[in-house]
């Protein structure tokens, strides 16, 4: 008897495949406040980021936390509104920041806490000012985003993280894990037949036609889906 293939039971949620929240520190959003000042504590590090967390101390007493940028210290203050110089870890609208300035942690709308350019050693650059902003993310594709929509300056810390090797499976299965990506990755030809529709055989081969229905049941729908038929209108 065959067992339901991998993307199948990630697609469930159950806690197997599902992020350990539990284990992570805090989420990673901007303070809902028009203005502000507050000390940085600590630098900590986050199993759910790929950059560390930076402990800010605010002037309203509360322990927040914000995505370090590269060259954040302990110790240093941190600013936050209309007014604030553009130095990094300072949180402006975009409306205030000059072009050609590195953002990152850019909000999508106003007040949502930050959607965009959040990985390690990502940033985006200020492209123009207007009746929108018009920002460049790290794949070079532009965004135009309202003037409201609040943004760290500088450079998220953490970029040098891809270059050091895992060295051990079990160190990238961890890593990995906190974040619920799927690894390792393995094709359907070379998992047994119990597994995958495609596995098993002498060889890697699919054995078959790798087109399925749209209309197959979940398991089977595997391989490349059949091309839908668009209704032609016959001209009269």
């Amino acid at each position: 008897m065959g067992k339901r293939i991998m993307v199948r039971r990630r697609g469930k949620g159950t806690t197997v495949y599902r992020s350990p929240s539990h284990r992570h520190l805090t989420p990673a959003i901007l303070p809902k406040l028009k203005s502000g000042r507050a000390r940085v504590v600590d630098l900590v590090h986050d199993p759910g980021h790929s950059a560390p967390m930076a402990k800010m101390l605010w002037n309203d007493g509360r322990i927040r936390y914000i995505i370090a940028p590269e060259g954040l210290k302990v110790g240093q203050e941190v600013l936050m509104g209309d007014d604030a110089p553009i130095q990094i870890g300072n949180i402006l609208p975009l409306r205030e920041i000059p072009e050609g300035t590195p953002v990152y942690h850019i909000e999508g709308m106003p007040l949502d806490g930050g959607k965009f350019v959040r990985a390690g050693g990502a940033s985006a650059v200020v492209v123009s000012r207007g009746k929108d902003v018009t920002i460049q993310l790290p794949s070079g594709s532009f965004k135009n985003l309202s003037g409201q929509c609040r943004a760290i300056i500088g450079m998220v810390s953490g970029g040098g993280r891809p270059d050091l090797p895992f060295i051990k499976a079990g160190k990238r299965h961890h890593s990995l894990r906190s974040k619920a990506k799927i690894w390792p990755v393995v094709s359907g030809v070379a998992m047994s037949p119990v597994n995958h529709p495609h596995g098993g055989g002498g060889h890697q081969h699919v054995g078959g036609p790798n087109t399925v229905s749209r209309n197959a049941p979940p398991g089977q729908k595997v391989g490349r889906l059949s091309p839908q038929k668009k209704d032609r209108k016959r001209k009269r």
